[in-house]
């Protein structure tokens, strides 16, 4: 968009601030810029310069990015600050910006007794307010999905950044298929959730959900749900809306930026929404489904943000894949439930946000404390 607005600049200046800049390269944020600026072309790169201030947090947000367009002669023709705020959004004030209410109802509570006065699952609760394309979309995001569990089910190798990752999706499955009963169950989803987050990692092509980061926790469960109990897409699809909503609402009112909130916000809300569909593909009740959501965010709760070297894979790709592993315990403990439970899921959302709040900023995606230091040492 920057780019866009001024077609004539002969350079341009990018300054990555805070988070943004202490993982940005984990990120593959310079990447996007400079394939962005340069309009694809290497011979360009002259072009664009970016800056790294991880040391400067600017007020609004973490996640701050300052853009400059210059002439031929480096006169400034205009410059702009955005931030990024987490799951792939951007903001002029580092506040998400409220579009047009589409949901009238911002709490689970509220959605919960519109859902009973109608006879509504939280499912038919997104249909009656989304537009008529909506199944249509979701088609593309479990495409997307699976397409992404399956390039990475058969890419090997080392993942790129430094730390010499090696993938691991590919020997998890082969393991897997050697075990029996659920050792083999549990096996397959470790290696369908590191399959996607790997595939992040590497640049590939996946879905946010919520973010890049914990981008292999929804798909990784309900693709193990698909192959072991043969779903429709159509009940996929309800699986969908139900952890979309989830999402949505967590994003509402705390956040799903790890810069913001720490690892709970990303790897906690992914759970969250990946126990809520698990439990609609099951067929349970609004409060069962509520229940698990609630289940999966609360264990989750004070999960820092500490990657090694600020690169999205350690420890962010293995807690995907144990992240699989609980929103199906989280599913299966609440629909052996009747819904009924004392801490309700807007309370730990609540719980979650303040939680976030209260985290130095050193356990909140700066790569300056916890296992990024103790182990970038080494």
């Amino acid at each position: 968009m920057f780019r866009d607005n001024y077609p004539e600049a002969s350079s341009f200046v990018v300054t990555l601030y805070g988070s943004l800049a202490a993982t940005g390269k984990g990120h593959m944020t310079d990447i996007a810029l400079m394939d962005v600026l340069t309009d694809g072309y290497s011979e360009n790169k002259d072009r664009v310069t970016i800056l790294w201030e991880p040391e400067t947090f600017l007020p609004e947000h973490p996640n701050g990015m300052r853009f400059q367009a210059y002439d031929e002669n480096r006169n400034l023709m205009g410059e702009q600050t955005i931030f990024s705020v987490g799951g792939g959004d951007i903001s002029l004030t580092g506040k998400r910006e409220k579009a047009e209410d589409l949901y009238r109802e911002s709490t689970m509570e509220e959605i919960m007794a519109y859902c009973k006065n109608h006879g509504y699952s939280f499912w038919e609760y997104v249909y009656a307010h989304e537009d008529s394309d909506l199944e249509d979309y979701l088609a593309e995001v479990w495409r997307v999905m699976q397409e992404a569990v399956l390039r990475g089910l058969d890419n090997e190798g080392v993942l790129p950044g430094g730390l010499k990752v090696i993938r691991r999706a590919s020997a998890y499955y082969q393991h897997s298929r050697s075990y029996h009963g659920s050792m083999q169950r549990r096996g397959f989803k470790f290696a369908y959730a590191l399959a996607v987050a790997e595939e992040n990692a590497s640049g590939g092509m996946i879905v946010t959900a919520p973010t890049c980061g914990s981008c292999g926790v929804l798909p990784g469960t309900l693709y193990h749900l698909k192959q072991s109990y043969d779903f429709s897409d159509k009940k996929i699809f309800k699986a969908l809306a139900t952890a979309g909503l989830i999402g949505t609402l967590i994003k509402t009112n705390a956040s799903i930026s790890g810069a913001e909130v720490g690892c709970q916000g990303e790897i906690g809300t992914a759970c969250s929404m990946a126990s809520a569909g698990a439990t609609q593909l099951f067929g349970g009740s609004i409060a069962q489904i509520e229940y698990a959501a609630s289940i999966a965010m609360e264990h989750f709760l004070g999960l820092t943000c500490d990657p090694i070297c600020g690169l999205v894979q350690v420890p962010c790709i293995e807690r995907n894949a144990f992240a699989v592993a609980r929103s199906v315990d989280a599913t299966q403990y609440a629909l052996m439930s009747d819904g009924t439970h004392i801490v309700s899921f807007d309370t730990v959302v609540e719980a979650m946000k303040q939680t976030g709040h209260d985290l130095p900023s050193l356990y909140k995606e700066t790569a300056a404390g916890g296992l990024a230091v103790l182990l970038g040492k080494k």
